[in-house]
């Protein structure tokens, strides 16, 4: 089987991944996007310049308000149907059917907007180049891993990283802005791959990992952490000093009456919000713990703790 007949097999919305009845933008969005990954000047996988000849043939019918119309109604053959076929009206016509939107703003006929396919990589390339186009190509976008500690996060600030690439390790100087969370993405622009024929390079993007940190447990923006209180502590109330990630003090105020399980907040005191709104909190979790071992006069007064107590843990009220 030739390439070409494998091309013809395949359904033209399932190459570009979108519904039948997908409108004008959808259709270009989907061809934009998988033209620049299976761009045969950036993708080095031995099949994508079959892929993209692939998406452009394609793009070619569904972009075309006449031909995806013949398409969607002959399939494959829509080549081989003579016109006066094409414009009998089919079976049931009037009742519906996808077609691209026509008008929308910013676009042209059949609502596909007009753009040069060289735009999508910064111009053309070695790859236009053999197939009608010129120009630079622009460099590809990058992507790594970067990771910070709980404690950097809260308070942002600039690093040196070392990354290693084909052309051997690099240091960058990296701003980690103050209230970053995993997953978030911290752009270098210029420092991607490189361009060709002088084509602007491509952005780095660096994806961070928030690295575990002993004894806080993040959620959201708030963080999490258990207080340990003594018996008399959570009886009598306390202040009770509180080591934040950051590694700053801060006092917890410990009502009289605090069992294990309460959660004590801390206003404001979580991840801050980096400048996407508010910060989070911080809670303290209070978990009594009693003394391992009593000295004789510590055993006498719990003993007579007991003694006076009317305290049941374990009666309803």
């Amino acid at each position: 089987m030739t390439s070409g007949a494998h091309r013809a097999s395949r359904d033209f919305y399932d190459i570009l991944g979108v519904a039948r009845d997908a409108d004008a933008a959808e259709i270009q969005r989907a061809y934009r996007t998988l033209a620049r990954r299976y761009h045969p000047d950036i993708n080095s996988d031995p099949g994508a310049e079959e892929r993209f000849k692939e998406l452009s043939e394609a793009y070619d019918v569904l972009s075309d308000p006449d031909s995806r119309a013949r398409y969607d109604r002959f399939g494959h053959d829509f080549r081989r149907v003579s016109e006066e076929a094409a414009r009998r009206p089919p079976p049931g016509a009037g009742t519906g059917g996808a077609r691209p939107r026509a008008g929308a703003a910013g676009f042209g006929a059949g609502g596909f907007e007009e753009f040069d396919i060289g735009d999508l990589f910064g111009a053309g390339s070695g790859f236009f180049r053999r197939y009608g186009g010129a120009g630079p190509l622009g460099g590809a976008d990058q992507e790594a891993e970067i990771e910070v500690s709980l404690a950097e996060a809260y308070r942002g600030g600039r690093r040196r990283v070392s990354l290693a690439g084909p052309g051997g390790s690099r240091d960058l100087d990296v701003t980690v802005p103050a209230g970053v969370t995993g997953g978030q993405r911290l752009r270098l622009a210029g420092q991607g791959g490189r361009g060709r024929d002088g084509g602007q390079p491509g952005d780095l993007y660096l994806v961070v990992r928030l690295l575990p940190s002993a004894g806080f447990r993040l959620d959201g923006r708030d963080v999490h952490t258990d207080l340990r209180l003594a018996p008399w502590e959570g009886a009598l109330g306390a202040k009770v000093p509180l080591v934040l990630p950051t590694g700053e003090r801060a006092t917890v105020t410990v009502p009289p009456g605090t069992s294990s399980g309460r959660a004590l907040r801390l206003a404001g005191r979580g991840l801050p919000g980096g400048g996407r709104g508010a910060g989070g909190d911080l809670f303290a979790h209070a978990r009594i713990v009693v003394p391992p071992r009593l000295g004789p006069r510590e055993a006498e007064l719990f003993r007579e703790l007991a003694r006076e107590s009317s305290f049941d843990p374990r009666g309803r009220s």
